[in-house]
């Protein structure tokens, strides 16, 4: 936004343009902006500039040769001064001209800068203006009337605030005496423009926090008409109260238009010129390419003043000018239709409540009969504030709406001000999205054939309609794509390595697409998630990593916020399974019997536990950092070691007996598994390598053992509330179970119990990884 003494006090006098050679465009990617670049580059100036992000339009000013810089930067304008004499430069509107680095780089350099509106109302002065101003319309009526006139063989220069399909941009170069020019009422952008003949097509409390109030955005236009010279004139829409006020106000000759039956009897004889009835037989008549009752007053007023422009110099053929404004196929983002067809997608820049109305009853006109969905992003908190009560009831025409987060620009939260207040106010179906990011793929996932869905807002709201199509035809994709998460920053990347590979190649072989993330390497060397993001994002990511920042909800927590379904446990059941020792308390509650165990945070701590005991840290993978302590000496050494790990130390009871482990699969206890170290103690060394431990599955017990052991394995499952596959250590002596802890991550190596358990249950490792990635999807589906 402008402030009003920032115009006053900010920019150099228009006349200090005349010097000027070179121009440096700040936001050279907004329609306002490129359209004064191609124009400039026409008449033979030099042009750079800069933009915050790369877009459409940019990329089409680089490939005709424009200068482009991504990125806000002062460099760009020290390089372009170096090498070009005579700059001025020019920001939009959009811009913050206290925090631009490139108005800093400018102010040192004593370059002169100005309004995009300067610029233009510069370049516009060998031209007779016929500008195009009002609330709503403006882009639209630009286009058709420069469409009529192009057609009637005037070669008009247009300058229209979108691109238009016809013309592949938002200018179009003439080489004849008139200007038709959108000039926008927005921090009186209009005031730097000399019109010829004004086209004020509406006018309704809008931009209130530049001009305050509408009594002085309606001063501001009577302003701005009254520059009209006397062969000029206004041509005004009757047919609505802010227009025809305007009208009222000023001394300039006016012809008024509208379709309704009653203007001609309410303005009749009103002003000098009349009224010509036939613009509004003949705009009630056209036959338009474009949709909506609103198109056909656009097109009615470019019509009209086409008669004004015909009454003084007599050169429209009128015939000619009806026909181009039929023809005229609209404007990028003015109902612009991306696909066609069962579901249909359309791109919108309704933003005030009247635009929206009228866009959503131009849609049923087009689309009879069909379910119109509406994903509306509010534009500005300040506008959101003033319409709070209209944009409900204007929502309320859509059968069901998707409401997102507000598009700021340069505003600042105003407390109180939130989507959620419209949600709240709506009467049809309608679901809140916090954030745009996430409206494709929800959209996408309440889709009914015949739908037509219209993403409407003034905002980035303009990437969601692409980026639905693209996950709509994320259905025709052969292949589920699994990313598959390994190594990690803990004490087993090396195991997460291994159980990435061998699950990557396993998905291979079942027909997935795969690709293998090292997680690690991901955040802190790469630095990126774009491949996690939006329409190329996976369908599910296989999680293979252990340990630390894997299995204690970190990885989870990644996911979740990406909004990819993950396989294993969620964020809560990962943490509670990783503390060893909050585990065993939760799992006590239910009658597990578990070792009898005391946590230490440091080697002062006094030791209640007797020997012989087992020492691990409370926070690592099941073996690691695993000691069994015969002695005092061995007690401590094992302590020491495991408070090398962060989160504590758990001392248990030495429980022997029979070792056994018993993975879940999807909500089914699998056989256990007896594990039977050739020398020693199941430590680290002896579960991963390859021969040092027999494992004998089903476990050597009676039936109903077995059956005990699965149920306790089952129950300490459900009672972490885990997910996918899980694994629960346990120890077996006199016939009673001590579960020793759970495993939301099992691993997935040749040696790992869990495919081992499997196995014996008649699933292959294949087939083991495809069940775990069926259940994510699955479990994702019904969460959403």
């Amino acid at each position: 936004m402008r402030r009003r003494s920032e115009i006053e006090s900010s920019f150099a006098p228009t006349e200090a343009l005349d010097p000027c050679r070179a121009f440096f465009l700040v936001g050279i990617g907004g329609a306002g902006m490129s359209a004064l670049a191609r124009m400039l580059s026409h008449r033979k100036f030099a042009v750079a500039g800069t933009d915050a992000v790369s877009s459409q339009e940019t990329t089409r000013l680089s490939d005709e040769g424009h200068d482009v810089s991504i990125g806000h930067s002062g460099i760009p304008v020290f390089a372009f001064s170096q090498r070009a004499e005579k700059v001025a430069l020019i920001v939009t509107d959009a811009i913050d001209i206290d925090r631009s680095p490139e108005v800093a780089e400018a102010r040192k350099l004593g370059i002169p800068i100005f309004r995009r509106s300067q610029a233009l109302g510069w370049l516009l002065r060998p031209y007779k203006v016929i500008a195009i101003t009002g609330t709503h319309g403006k882009t639209t009526t630009t286009g058709m009337l420069g469409a009529g006139l192009i057609a009637a063989g005037l070669d008009p220069l247009v300058v229209v605030g979108a691109a238009v399909i016809d013309w592949n941009g938002p200018i179009r170069e003439g080489t004849g005496k008139y200007a038709v020019v959108e000039a926008c009422e927005a921090y009186e952008a209009y005031v730097d423009i000399d019109p010829y003949i004004v086209v004020l097509t509406n006018l309704e409390p809008d931009h209130l926090d530049y001009h305050g109030t509408y009594e002085n955005l309606r001063d501001s236009m009577v302003r701005f008409v009254s520059k009209i010279p006397p062969n000029g004139g206004l041509v005004y829409c009757a047919d609505d109260r802010g227009a025809a006020e305007v009208a009222e106000l000023t001394d300039v000759r006016c012809m008024p238009y509208g379709l309704s039956d009653t203007w001609l009897q309410q303005m009749s004889n009103k002003f000098e010129m009349g009224i010509d009835a036939k613009n509004t037989e003949a705009g009630r008549a056209l036959s338009l390419n474009l949709p909506g009752d609103h198109n056909r007053m656009n097109a009615t007023g470019a019509l009209t003043a086409a008669s004004l422009l015909n009454t003084d110099d007599l050169v429209a053929d009128l015939g000619m000018v009806e026909m181009g404004i039929a023809r005229f196929n609209g404007a990028e983002r003015r109902l612009q239709v991306l696909m066609d067809g069962p579901i249909a997608v359309v791109d919108d820049y309704a933003h005030h409540p009247s635009e929206i109305s009228a866009s959503i009853q131009a849609l049923r006109q087009k689309y009879p009969g069909r379910r119109i969905v509406v994903a509306f992003q509010p534009h500005l908190y300040s506008r959101t504030l003033e319409h709070l009560n209209e944009f409900p009831r204007a929502l309320d025409n859509a059968d069901f709406v998707y409401i997102t987060d507000i598009y700021p620009a340069r505003e600042a939260p105003i407390p109180g001000v939130s989507s959620v207040r419209i949600a709240e106010k709506l009467t049809v179906p309608m679901q809140y999205v916090p954030s745009r990011h996430l409206l494709p793929r929800i959209v996408k996932a309440g889709l009914k054939s015949g739908d037509v869905v219209c993403g409407m807002g003034a905002g980035n709201i303009h990437e969601f309609p692409t980026e639905l199509i693209r996950e709509i035809e994320r259905d025709a994709r052969s292949k589920i794509s699994v990313a598959v998460i390994y190594g990690g920053d803990s004490s087993e990347r090396e195991v997460s390595i291994l159980s990435g590979n061998c699950i990557a190649k396993a998905l291979e072989k079942c027909g997935y697409d795969v690709e293998k993330y090292d997680v690690t390497e991901l955040l802190l060397r790469k630095g990126s998630l774009l491949e996690f993001t939006g329409s190329i994002r996976p369908d599910v990511a296989f999680l293979a990593v252990h340990g630390t920042h894997a299995e204690d909800g970190a990885v989870q927590g990644l996911f979740e916020l990406l909004h990819i379904p993950y396989t294993g446990s969620n964020i809560v059941a990962s943490a509670l399974a990783m503390d060893k020792n909050r585990t065993k308390q939760l799992l006590s509650t239910v009658g597990i019997q578990v070792p009898k165990g005391q946590l230490v945070q440091c080697t002062q701590d006094e030791i209640t536990i007797q020997i012989p005991a087992v020492v691990k840290p409370n926070q690592e993978g099941s073996t690691v950092g695993l000691s069994f302590a015969h002695t005092e000496k061995e007690l401590k050494e094992g302590l020491r070691k495991a408070l090398q790990y962060p989160g504590g130390a758990l001392i248990e009871e030495w429980v022997m007996g029979m070792e056994i482990s018993v993975p879940v699969l999807c909500g089914e206890a699998l056989p256990p598994v007896e594990i039977c170290p050739l020398d020693g103690e199941y430590d680290f060394a002896n579960k991963y390598t390859v021969g040092a431990t027999t494992e004998i599955c089903p476990a050597r017990m009676e039936p109903d053992m077995l059956f005990e052991a699965q149920r306790i394995a089952l129950l300490a499952h459900n009672m972490l509330g885990c997910s996918g596959a899980s694994r629960t250590d346990m120890m077996v002596r006199d016939g009673e179970f001590y579960v020793l802890e759970v495993n939301t991550l099992p691993g997935m190596t040749t040696t790992s119990l869990l495919p081992n358990s499997a196995h014996a249950a008649g699933i292959p490792f294949e087939r083991l990884c495809q069940m775990i990635v069926e259940d994510a999807i699955k479990r994702h589906g019904a969460k959403t």
